[in-house]
C-alpha cells in the first residue's frame, strides 16, 4: 500500500501562485507514475499533470501547460506542484495519484485518467479569488 498526503492548498488572488505538496509513504518503490487531479462540484476529476520517479519525465493538460510545474524529490519521497499565474478556474480540489509500478510501462503522456492510478490522496483545495 502507498499512503498520500497532499499540503499546501488554500485561498490566493488570481494571478498568484501556490505550491502543492504530496509526500508518499508505505511501499513507495512500488509507484513508477505521480500524477495530479483536479476536481471542481458536480465535475469529473481532471488530469493536471503526470510526471515519471525514475526518469522525471512530466507530462501536462494543455490547460494548465505553461503555468504549472510538476516535480519531484525522490530523498523525500515528494511530489510538487508549482501552479503560477493562477486563475478563478484553477479553483478545485486538487488530488495527488500514484500509478504501481506492476502495471504495464507505457509513456507518461498516457496516464491521463483516474483508472490508471492506484492511490489516491484526500485532496486540497485550492481558491483563488478574483
Amino acid at each position: 500500500q502507498v499512503q498520500l498526503v497532499e499540503s499546501g492548498g488554500g485561498l490566493v488572488q488570481a494571478g498568484g501562485s501556490l505550491r502543492l505538496s504530496c509526500t508518499a509513504s508505505g511501499r513507495t518503490f512500488s509507484s513508477a507514475v505521480m500524477g495530479w487531479f483536479r476536481q471542481g462540484p458536480g465535475n469529473e476529476r481532471e488530469f493536471v499533470a503526470g510526471i515519471e520517479w525514475s526518469s522525471g519525465f512530466t507530462h501536462y493538460s494543455d490547460s494548465v501547460k505553461g503555468r504549472f510545474i510538476i516535480s519531484r524529490d525522490n530523498a523525500k519521497n515528494t511530489v510538487y506542484l508549482q501552479m503560477n499565474s493562477l486563475s478563478p478556474e484553477d479553483t478545485h480540489v486538487y488530488y495527488c495519484a500514484a500509478r504501481s509500478s506492476s502495471r504495464p510501462w507505457r509513456p507518461i503522456s498516457y496516464y491521463k485518467q483516474e483508472r490508471d492510478y492506484d492511490y489516491w490522496g484526500q485532496g486540497t483545495q485550492v481558491t483563488v479569488s478574483s
